[in-house]
This record gives C-alpha cells, sequence and structure tokens, in this order.
C-alpha cells in the first residue's frame, strides 16, 4: 500500500491558466489584457459572445486567448478563485468515502519527480513537463477513475504485466481524445504497486 500522507508538492488551480491565456494573448497580439479590455469597452461590449465575435472578426483574435479578456471584463467564475485545498474538498464533500482514493493517488503524484498537479473543479489532472498523462475523477457515488493517455501499442515494452493491463478498462472517446483507458477505483486499496506502475508507464509514455 503507497504512502497517502499529505502530498508534499503544490497543487496548481486555475489561476495557472489564467497566466497561461494572458501570456498568449500577449504573444498573439502584442498587447496585454488591460488594453484590450480598455478597448472592448470603448467599442461597447455587452457580453461575452458580442466580445468573442468582435475580437475573431475584427481582430483575428480567437481561442484561449479570447478568455483572458472575457475574464477581464465579465467576470471569473466562482470557482476559478478557490485554491487547491477547496476545489479538492469540494469534489469530495459529499463523498468522503472516496476522498482516500484520491489522496493515495496525489501522494504518489506529489512523490514523483516530474509530476504536476493541476486541480480543477471537477477533477485534478496529473501533467509531465510536456502534457496531461492522467485525470482523477469521481465518477460515481462509489467509484473513483483514472483517466489515462496510454498507447496500448506500447504497454509490453513498459513492463506491464498482464493482470496490470487486465485492469485497464478500454472507454469510448470523442475522435481524438488520447484517454481511452480507465482504471476504476472502489477503494483506496486499490490504489497499489500494480496501479502505481501503470501511472508510471503513463508518465513515461508523455515525458
Amino acid at each position: 500500500m503507497p504512502n497517502t500522507q499529505e502530498p508534499r508538492k503544490t497543487a496548481r488551480t486555475w489561476q495557472a491558466m489564467v497566466e497561461s491565456n494572458q501570456a498568449l494573448l500577449l504573444r498573439k497580439t502584442g498587447q496585454d489584457v488591460a488594453f484590450w479590455a480598455a478597448q472592448a469597452r470603448a467599442a461597447g461590449m455587452q457580453n461575452d459572445a458580442q466580445l468573442r465575435a468582435w475580437m475573431r472578426d475584427e481582430h483575428g483574435v480567437t481561442g484561449y486567448a479570447q478568455y483572458a479578456v472575457s475574464w477581464e471584463l465579465f467576470g471569473y467564475p466562482e470557482f476559478m478563485l478557490r485554491d487547491a485545498d477547496e476545489l479538492i474538498d469540494g469534489q469530495y464533500a459529499n463523498h468522503p468515502q472516496l476522498r482516500p482514493i484520491a489522496d493515495a493517488i496525489l501522494a504518489w503524484a506529489s512523490a514523483t519527480d516530474g509530476v504536476e498537479i493541476q486541480m480543477r473543479k471537477g477533477y485534478v489532472s496529473l501533467h509531465s513537463t510536456r502534457r496531461k498523462f492522467a485525470q482523477v475523477t469521481r465518477a460515481t457515488n462509489s467509484a473513483v477513475d483514472v483517466a489515462l493517455r496510454l498507447d496500448a501499442r506500447r504497454r509490453d515494452a513498459l513492463g506491464l504485466d498482464a493482470t496490470a493491463v487486465g485492469r485497464l478498462e478500454a472507454v469510448k472517446v470523442r475522435a481524438g481524445d488520447a484517454f481511452d483507458r480507465r482504471v476504476r477505483l472502489t477503494s483506496a486499496d486499490q490504489v497499489d504497486e500494480e496501479l502505481l506502475e501503470i501511472l508510471a508507464a503513463a508518465l513515461e509514455q508523455n515525458r
């Protein structure tokens, strides 16, 4: 059974995404969020839909860069202002029996070099320095799912035995979604060495 002590690594929240989108806006346009917010106010933008159409059609600004201006003008979703502890507490507030499962996985993540923990409103994502490789979500009233970016053709090369591979369920996902495998957990005891080997394999594939 892995160590389930309080994770040592600081988890990132939505603030990281806010800063990333602001930086993207600056790179794409050469102007910061304060400039674009002032321009949008002067142009009379009243809501998010108007703002996005104006930025796209008149200035060629699309995608995540738009979020930075929209949030500045119209406010941030309430959950984005919470810290990491509040976000994880909220996910398991009504299902305390499942919290030890998440805590055990986070203990592994916090102790593993090259893993970054990012908190979201409804899930926790685990990232390598390259990209996201796993997502931990309270899936039902009695289970937590660990969704994985794990290439089926490469599992043997990473040393996963037949039992470990057998725990990986195929899931139906949208076209282009690489997270098509999961392990469903119903108790903290199932966060065992075998599961940690699966997580380590997913991390290695996505470094």
